[in-house]
């Protein structure tokens, strides 16, 4: 996937003009690049689409017109678009009530480094986490997290070829599975080189 370049972005004006319509394809473009693991955990697979919105949003809410501005955002995000071996996923571990929030993300300690992908007929591969900067502390764990996994060539064939993927998550205090959607194995099939 190429990274996001500074001549692609709309400016200011230009994105307030389309930004309904733009947020519009973006909300439903993720809802097929997301997959709810248990009650509390959701993944949801960035690509080049869903980062470009992530940019423009930031330049937007921060008013950012000026160069190096600009170039901070995509130094930021475009580490976030997956480069043709790899998906790259954001990680919400949503709790409603801020008490059981606090409560579970000091159970969760970890967690990050436990969300698994299992393409059909190979082994997992479990997340290289927060490359970023490190999100959690001696008290808990962030209720964001940023991860990367890598595969395989012949993962990558076998995804294109339309072989089943399996998800997952195996820490002690959080455990949940799921089958990949058809549209979901097929969004991060188009990740991939």
């Amino acid at each position: 996937m190429p990274q996001i370049a500074r001549e692609s972005l709309l400016p200011l004006e230009a994105y307030a003009k389309q930004r309904k319509a733009f947020r519009a394809r973006v909300i439903a473009h993720k809802q097929q690049r997301s997959l709810r693991l248990g009650e509390h955990l959701t993944l949801v697979f960035e690509d080049e689409l869903t980062i470009r919105y992530q940019i423009q949003e930031m330049l937007r809410i921060e008013r950012i017109f000026e160069e190096a501005g600009i170039r901070g955002e995509l130094d930021a995000y475009n580490p976030l678009v997956p480069d043709g071996s790899n998906w790259k996923a954001t990680m919400l571990l949503e709790y409603a009530e801020i008490e059981e929030r606090q409560r579970r993300l000091a159970q969760l300690k970890g967690i990050e480094d436990r969300v698994w992908v299992q393409v059909e007929g190979c082994d997992r591969v479990y997340a290289i986490a927060d490359e970023d900067l490190e999100r959690e502390n001696a008290h808990k764990t962030s209720s964001v997290h940023f991860l990367r996994f890598e595969l395989t060539k012949e993962m990558r064939s076998a995804i294109k070829y339309g072989l089943g993927l399996a998800l997952g998550v195996d820490h002690p205090a959080y455990r949940a599975s799921a089958e990949a959607p058809q549209a979901l194995r097929a969004a991060l099939a188009c990740d991939l080189a």
